[in-house]
């Protein structure tokens, strides 16, 4: 998976995946912190996994499963990949 390197989109979201784990592990060492935030910032990390796991899907499909397809439908792709993301 060479071409990630030079994805953006996919390094902006792990360094900010890597905020949100670092804001719990802040939010768990204060006394104060309710619980409800604790679980929000979690559903909001979980979310963001969901994101990641999406568009590396995404970017293995494009680079691996389909290159060099010759006559590839972009609108079925685009169906399989929003029924990908409703399972996932």
């Amino acid at each position: 998976m060479s071409h990630l390197h030079h994805d953006k989109k996919v390094l902006n979201r792990v360094k900010r995946l890597k905020g949100q784990i670092n804001a719990v592990e802040t939010s768990l060492s204060h006394d104060d912190t309710s619980c409800i935030e604790v679980l929000q910032q979690v559903a909001a990390i979980k979310g963001a996994v969901n994101g990641l796991m999406n568009e590396l899907i995404e970017n293995h499909l494009r680079h691996h499963v389909l290159a060099g397809t010759e006559n590839l439908n972009e609108e079925e792709l685009q169906d399989f990949l929003k029924l990908i993301k409703r399972y996932a």
